[in-house]
Protein backbone atom coordinates (compact mmCIF):
# COMPACT_ATOMS: atom_id res chain seq x y z
CA UNK A 1 0.00 0.00 0.00
CA UNK A 2 0.90 3.28 -0.78
CA UNK A 3 1.31 5.81 1.98
CA UNK A 4 1.11 9.10 -1.24
CA UNK A 5 -1.52 11.54 -0.22
CA UNK A 6 -3.09 11.45 -2.74
CA UNK A 7 -4.26 8.14 -2.56
CA UNK A 8 -5.97 8.20 0.75
CA UNK A 9 -9.99 8.47 0.72
CA UNK A 10 -10.67 12.24 0.49
CA UNK A 11 -13.88 13.88 3.17
CA UNK A 12 -14.37 16.14 -0.67
CA UNK A 13 -16.68 14.56 -3.39
CA UNK A 14 -15.44 14.91 -6.66
CA UNK A 15 -12.17 15.82 -7.79
CA UNK A 16 -10.45 18.24 -5.11
CA UNK A 17 -10.32 21.55 -4.33
CA UNK A 18 -9.30 23.86 -7.38
CA UNK A 19 -6.42 26.85 -6.31
CA UNK A 20 -8.42 29.17 -5.34
CA UNK A 21 -10.12 26.46 -2.83
CA UNK A 22 -6.63 26.09 -1.52
CA UNK A 23 -5.71 29.52 -1.24
CA UNK A 24 -8.83 30.08 0.83
CA UNK A 25 -8.62 27.16 2.70
CA UNK A 26 -4.70 27.67 3.33
CA UNK A 27 -5.69 31.36 4.72
CA UNK A 28 -8.41 30.13 7.17
CA UNK A 29 -6.09 27.93 8.73
CA UNK A 30 -3.14 30.07 8.99
CA UNK A 31 -5.10 32.84 10.21
CA UNK A 32 -7.71 30.82 12.27
CA UNK A 33 -4.12 29.23 14.61
CA UNK A 34 -2.35 32.65 14.65
CA UNK A 35 -5.22 34.43 16.06
CA UNK A 36 -5.81 32.06 19.03
CA UNK A 37 -1.83 32.07 19.59
CA UNK A 38 -1.61 35.82 19.07
CA UNK A 39 -4.45 36.14 21.75
CA UNK A 40 -2.27 34.35 23.95
CA UNK A 41 1.07 35.59 23.82
CA UNK A 42 4.12 35.72 20.55
CA UNK A 43 3.48 33.94 17.06
CA UNK A 44 5.62 30.52 17.43
CA UNK A 45 5.07 26.81 17.21
CA UNK A 46 1.24 26.75 17.04
CA UNK A 47 0.91 29.16 13.55
CA UNK A 48 4.21 27.42 12.66
CA UNK A 49 2.49 23.78 12.62
CA UNK A 50 -0.49 25.24 11.35
CA UNK A 51 1.56 26.63 8.32
CA UNK A 52 2.91 23.03 7.81
CA UNK A 53 -0.42 21.43 8.25
CA UNK A 54 -2.21 24.07 5.78
CA UNK A 55 0.38 22.73 3.00
CA UNK A 56 -0.36 19.36 4.02
CA UNK A 57 -3.71 19.82 3.64
CA UNK A 58 -3.57 21.89 0.86
CA UNK A 59 -1.69 18.17 -0.66
CA UNK A 60 -4.39 16.20 0.13
CA UNK A 61 -7.13 17.98 -0.67
CA UNK A 62 -6.27 19.61 -3.77
CA UNK A 63 -6.78 18.40 -7.59
CA UNK A 64 -3.79 17.33 -9.40
CA UNK A 65 -1.98 19.79 -10.78
CA UNK A 66 -2.65 22.20 -8.25
CA UNK A 67 0.49 21.52 -6.12
CA UNK A 68 2.42 24.85 -7.41
CA UNK A 69 -0.18 26.73 -5.47
CA UNK A 70 -0.19 24.45 -2.38
CA UNK A 71 3.50 25.34 -1.57
CA UNK A 72 3.81 28.94 -2.80
CA UNK A 73 0.63 30.30 -1.32
CA UNK A 74 1.51 29.69 2.48
CA UNK A 75 4.18 32.12 3.16
CA UNK A 76 1.94 34.60 1.14
CA UNK A 77 -1.34 34.06 3.60
CA UNK A 78 1.25 34.24 6.80
CA UNK A 79 2.43 37.73 5.59
CA UNK A 80 -1.10 38.91 5.01
CA UNK A 81 -2.88 37.43 8.01
CA UNK A 82 -0.07 38.55 10.18
CA UNK A 83 -0.69 42.34 8.43
CA UNK A 84 -4.64 41.73 9.34
CA UNK A 85 -3.68 40.45 13.04
CA UNK A 86 -1.27 43.58 13.77
CA UNK A 87 -3.73 46.03 12.59
CA UNK A 88 -6.62 44.70 14.59
CA UNK A 89 -5.71 42.52 17.53
CA UNK A 90 -2.24 43.25 17.80
CA UNK A 91 -3.31 47.11 18.02
CA UNK A 92 -0.53 48.55 15.85
CA UNK A 93 -3.23 50.54 14.32
CA UNK A 94 -1.10 52.70 11.88
CA UNK A 95 1.73 53.33 13.70
CA UNK A 96 4.35 53.09 11.48
CA UNK A 97 7.28 51.72 13.97
CA UNK A 98 5.17 49.65 16.65
CA UNK A 99 3.48 48.16 13.63
CA UNK A 100 6.69 47.50 11.47
CA UNK A 101 8.78 46.34 14.56
CA UNK A 102 5.21 44.05 15.13
CA UNK A 103 5.68 42.93 11.75
CA UNK A 104 9.31 41.71 11.78
CA UNK A 105 9.20 39.90 15.28
CA UNK A 106 5.96 38.02 14.15
CA UNK A 107 6.94 37.04 10.60
CA UNK A 108 10.59 35.73 12.42
CA UNK A 109 8.72 33.79 15.02
CA UNK A 110 7.13 31.36 12.77
CA UNK A 111 9.80 31.46 10.35
CA UNK A 112 11.63 28.12 11.17
CA UNK A 113 8.30 26.45 10.63
CA UNK A 114 7.85 28.31 7.41
CA UNK A 115 11.13 26.95 5.90
CA UNK A 116 10.70 23.36 6.92
CA UNK A 117 6.99 23.75 5.06
CA UNK A 118 7.85 25.24 2.01
CA UNK A 119 11.34 22.74 1.49
CA UNK A 120 9.08 19.77 2.18
CA UNK A 121 6.67 21.09 0.09
CA UNK A 122 8.73 21.86 -2.96
CA UNK A 123 10.42 18.35 -2.68
CA UNK A 124 6.75 16.84 -2.44
CA UNK A 125 5.53 18.68 -5.51
CA UNK A 126 8.87 18.04 -7.41
CA UNK A 127 8.66 14.46 -6.80
CA UNK A 128 5.00 14.02 -7.36
CA UNK A 129 5.62 15.61 -10.59
CA UNK A 130 8.61 14.48 -11.99
CA UNK A 131 8.40 13.12 -15.36
CA UNK A 132 9.22 9.31 -16.04
CA UNK A 133 12.61 8.44 -17.88
CA UNK A 134 12.31 7.56 -21.56
CA UNK A 135 13.15 4.14 -22.52
CA UNK A 136 16.09 4.57 -24.88
CA UNK A 137 16.01 2.91 -28.26
CA UNK A 138 17.63 -0.36 -29.12
CA UNK A 139 21.23 -0.17 -31.14
CA UNK A 140 21.38 -0.94 -34.80
CA UNK A 141 23.03 -3.80 -33.36
CA UNK A 142 20.17 -5.02 -31.24
CA UNK A 143 17.65 -5.08 -34.79
CA UNK A 144 16.62 -8.24 -35.01
CA UNK A 145 16.80 -8.27 -38.86
CA UNK A 146 19.56 -5.65 -39.16
CA UNK A 147 16.81 -2.57 -40.77
CA UNK A 148 16.78 0.81 -39.11
CA UNK A 149 13.77 1.20 -37.74
CA UNK A 150 12.30 5.18 -36.98
CA UNK A 151 9.81 5.22 -34.96
CA UNK A 152 8.14 8.89 -33.48
CA UNK A 153 4.78 9.41 -32.69
CA UNK A 154 3.31 6.30 -32.84
CA UNK A 155 4.45 6.08 -37.01
CA UNK A 156 6.59 3.36 -38.05
CA UNK A 157 9.33 3.66 -40.97
CA UNK A 158 11.61 1.05 -42.02
CA UNK A 159 14.74 2.21 -43.67
CA UNK A 160 16.78 0.69 -45.97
Amino acid sequence: MSNDLRTLPKPIKGAGLTNPGIVILQFLVILLFETIEYSIGKVGIITGLAIIISIAGGFYLGRPGTSFTTVVNPPIAFFFCTIVLIATIGGAGVHVAKFGLDLVTTLGGAAPYLVVGTVIGWGYHLWSNRKPKIAEEPKESERSNGEVQIESLGFKEELN
